[in-house]
Order: structure tokens, then sequence, then C-alpha cells
């Protein structure tokens, strides 16, 4: 009987400081996950409303494949545009006029050959070509500006 409650005894203590010692643990990675959230939410509040604002007054447009003026077909142009608003009721017009915009940005594109678009004073030339003619189907506000998220020369 003795030797029962010995190793009873010691079952539980060793039960006791295996649970003890898990809870120093659980509580150091709390206590670390809490700094951590601390640390982000410092920083996410100092750049929240930037982000905010930017993510907000850009419109992404669906990638655009054309093949490039007088290559015979053998090179072409991927490209995605993100479109910064004047402000967010742009959006609704934006998507209103899709079709358009998107018809008149791959008429644009598919007259351009290799040398309008391989510099970067073309591709900037091109930002604002792009520009100009998303204006043309806006009323109420405009697009300031047009960025380049994919630019591929095949």
């Amino acid at each position: 009987m003795k030797k029962y409650r010995k190793k009873l005894l010691a079952f539980f203590i060793a039960a006791g400081l295996i649970f003890l010692f898990n809870q120093e643990v659980i509580e150091a990675q709390e206590e670390a996950v809490e700094e951590k959230k601390n640390e982000e939410t410092t920083s996410d509040k100092e750049l929240k409303p930037v982000k905010k604002v930017k993510k907000d007054l850009m419109f992404h447009l669906d990638p655009f494949i054309v093949n490039l003026a007088r290559s015979g077909g053998s090179r072409f142009l991927k490209l995605s545009v993100s479109l910064e608003m004047s402000s967010p009721e742009v959006r609704l017009e934006l998507k209103k006029n899709i079709q358009k915009i998107t018809d008149s940005v791959l008429l644009l594109l598919s007259v351009k050959v290799f040398e309008d678009v391989y510099s970067v004073q073309g591709k900037f030339t091109l930002k604002g070509e792009i520009t100009s003619r998303v204006n043309q189907f806006l009323t109420k506000g405009q697009i300031k500006g047009a960025y380049f998220t994919e630019f591929i020369i095949q």
C-alpha cells in the first residue's frame, strides 16, 4: 500500500509540474502574441489612414493582353493597370462605363509598337494616354493617374 501511495504521489507531483510548466509556456506565448498585436496595432494606426485612402481611391482594371503592332504576332504586351480616382464616387461611373474604357485602352495598346512601350519614357507616355482616355468617359470626377501593376513584353 505504501508503494501505491508513493507512486500516486509521484504521479500527482509530476502532473502538477507538467501543468505548471505548460501554464508558464502558454502565458509566455500569450504575452508574446499580445506584444506582437500591440506592435501591429500601433503600426496599423500609423499606416491605416494612408492605406485606407489609397485603397478606396484605386480602381483595378482586368489585365490586358494585346499583340504589338508591326510585330507579325510575334510580340505581345500583358498589362495590368490600377487607376487612382479623384473621389470614391468615381468608382460607380467607372463600373458603369467599364466596357467602353476597356475597349478604348485595348485600341490604344494594340497600335503601340515595341519601341513605344519598351523605354521608361514610353511607359510614362502610355500612363498619360491611358489616363486621358479613361477621363473621356467620366463626368463626376476624374482619374488622377494610372499605375502599372504588371507590365510584360514578350
